[in-house]
Order: C-alpha cells, then structure tokens, then sequence
C-alpha cells in the first residue's frame, strides 16, 4: 500500500527543515504513521462469518481482486435470488494507458475469478455469461460485462486456491538477487494456462536481462509522456485522509512522505513536474524494482478478443494466488503491452523478446522472485459497489 519514492530520512530531513520536524515532533508523528484502517477494512472482512447470499460471500472476495491502478471498476447488480449482473464503471477507466480498455477487462476477469473461487468455496457452481447484450467496439460501454447464476451444486469441489486470496499481493519491491526462482515453480506457473490464455516462463539469464531492460524503458516511457503520468499521478492519495477518502488508485503513504506532505513538499503537483524530488523520487524508488526482476511469466491469447481479455484475468489471477502459495513475489509489468503511441517500440522490443508469433497478443508480464509481502492495497466497501444497496 505504501509508496516511499526512494527517498530517505536524511533527504526528508534536508527538505522539510527545522519547522516540519517541530511538527512532526509536536504530535504530527501520530498524524504521519497511523493506517488507514478503514480503507483496509474489506481485506479483514472476509475473516467474518459468511452472509448469508452466496453472491455477497462471493463478491466480498471478488473486490480484492487486482487491477490496473486499483481502480476497483466494477458493479454490481443482484438479480432475483440467485443471479447478478456485473458492469463497468465507466468513470473508473484509464484512457491514456489504456486507451482500449484492454487492462480493465483483464481486470474484470480477476474480479470473476476470485467471485468463482469463493463460490465453490460455498457448494455453489458460478455460471458466468461474458457480453450477454453483446460485445463492446473499441470501449467498454453500460452494457453488462457478464451476467452470473449462482446454483448449489453438490459436485462442486471447493478450489485449492481459495485459502490464499487474503495473502495474495501484487510485489512492488526490490526481489533478492541472491535467490532464484526454482524451475519447478515456473512449470507449476505454466500449469495453470487455458486454452485461450497460455502461460510462459523464463529465468533465462539473457531474456531476463532483455526484459528487465525493456521494462524500465517502458516504465520510463509512461513516466515521461505527460498525460499518461498525469494520468497516474491524478490518481494519487497522499496520506491517510485521502486514501480513506477514496480507496483507490495509488496510495502513497508511510511516515517520510506524510511529514514531507505535511510540510508542503510533497504533492501530486510537484509529481508531476519533471526535476523535482518528488518526480525524481518516483524514478529512484521504481529503478531498483525494475531491475531486480529474477523471472518472469507471460500470458499469451491467439487473438485479442474481449472474451481472451476476460479469460486473461481469470488465469492471470490463478498465477497470482498459486505465486502467493509458493511465497513466490509476482508484481504486473505491463507498461510496454498498453497502445498508447509513444510505447509502440517497446511493445516492438518486448513481443520480439518474448517469441510471439503474428496475430497473437501478449496481454500480461509479471516480473517473479523473492522478497517480503508487501502491505495491502486500499478497497471500497462492496456495500459501495452494489447498485441500489
């Protein structure tokens, strides 16, 4: 949950000066490391007893599903006593970086997967009907994403995964490079392709150290056009008031960047200004991440249909929790898979790096390896995401 940027104390220390130390030492402290307890609430709530609807104990999961920038685009709609509706939020999109909504779809096939699982947790088989009044063009549109029945099934068999959506993390740190990933863990990984969304691992030594490379050069890429960054940093929540405020996007929290917020030098708008430590923070804070990758693992579909985009979300999110089971770190890279112009030679680079053959699309890339977990990231309560609730 926490984005430090790279900056330490002795950096804070030299920008804040004598009067954001005073303030921190006169109370501010408790101001600066309190978390957001709140907008953490829906993780813990899933340890509670189950209610009663299969579908409420299904999509409290569900919420937790990953997706891009957090941007938790999903609602809802209960139909009848056993049916739902889901549909976008159209308003949660991300038009710069995704600009074909690509990214949320995916993220919407997360959002089923989870709701599935949890599901058959219950004796409950999830029938899932992708696009029921038809597919979107090039934008998603207020036309349900798929329409869900939820019916008991004694056969259901309660899916091995399940135990591991509350650990279940996208890793934004630094991996230890002393440590690699096992082959048998990357065959586990591959394990778990579709017949539309194929998996592929390497910790090749040249491809990782291709990809490492391309990856940064598209992470700097989306850093360095301005209104794929602005779009990023639009959505940032500085502090403990505003990630409780809204939980969602990217949270920046933690004691040195609250104080430094505190103190007037830290904010969205120095963020976006290219020279100033705030900027400069971002840079030095993802460096040692993007370079520490000691795997990876891809998702490939034979076409780019919004029913492979889906599917791609389903499979991608089984890769995440079985990463989770095997304490394995598994952070999504995709910087250089989104259309947006500027990024065109690194999805060149990538799709070359990565063996993809005409007509197919590598929709997914996951940087792999070891290190602690890390915190989790903020959601709104599914109250919030029901309509008419």
């Amino acid at each position: 949950m926490e984005v430090m940027m790279g900056l330490s104390r002795r950096t804070v220390v030299r920008a804040i000066g004598g009067t954001g130390l005073a303030l921190v030492g006169a109370g501010g402290l408790f101001a600066v490391t309190r978390t957001p307890e709140r907008a953490l609430a829906p993780w813990a709530a899933i340890e509670d007893p189950p209610p009663a609807d299969v579908r409420l104990d299904a999509f409290r999961h569900a919420i937790l599903a990953p997706n891009p920038h957090n941007r938790q685009p999903w609602l809802i709609k209960l139909v009848g006593v056993d049916e739902a509706l889901i549909f976008c939020d159209l308003e949660r999109r991300l038009p710069e970086t995704d600009p074909f909504d690509r990214q949320i779809l995916i993220g919407f096939g997360c959002f089923l997967e989870l709701a599935r699982i949890a599901a058959a947790e219950r004796g409950f088989k999830m029938d899932i009907s992708a696009f029921p009044d038809g597919l979107p063009a090039e934008r998603l549109d207020r036309r349900p994403i798929a329409r869900l029945r939820f019916v008991a099934n004694p056969s259901t068999t309660a899916d091995p995964l399940f135990g591991y959506i509350p650990v279940r993390r996208s890793s934004k740190q630094p991996f230890d490079t002393t440590r690699p990933v096992e082959d048998r863990i990357l065959a586990s990984l591959v394990s778990l392709s579709s017949s539309a969304a194929r998996i592929a691992t390497t910790a090749d030594a040249a491809l990782v150290e291709t990809l490492r490379t391309v990856t940064w050069d598209a992470w700097m890429i989306e850093l360095n056009t301005a209104r794929t960054w602005q779009e990023t940093v639009d959505l940032m929540r500085i502090g403990r008031s505003e990630i409780e405020a809204n939980p969602d996007g990217v949270s920046i929290g933690g004691p040195i960047l609250e104080a430094m917020a505190l103190a007037g030098q830290f904010s969205r708008e120095q963020s976006a200004r290219p020279g100033t430590a705030a900027h400069n923070g971002s840079i030095s804070r993802y460096r040692p991440i993007m370079a520490t990758g000691m795997a990876y693992a891809w998702i490939t579909t034979e076409g780019n249909a919004r029913t492979d985009q889906l599917a791609v979300g389903q499979t991608f999110v089984r890769m995440n929790l079985d990463a989770a089971r095997k304490g394995l770190g598994f952070h999504p890279i995709s910087q250089a898979l989104q259309e947006f112009k500027e990024m065109e030679p690194a999805y060149r680079k990538i799709t070359g790096a990565l063996g993809a053959r005409p007509g197919q699309r590598v929709q997914m890339l996951a940087r792999l390896g070891y290190g602690s977990l890390p915190g989790r990231t903020p959601r709104w309560p599914l109250r919030s995401k029901i309509l008419g609730a």
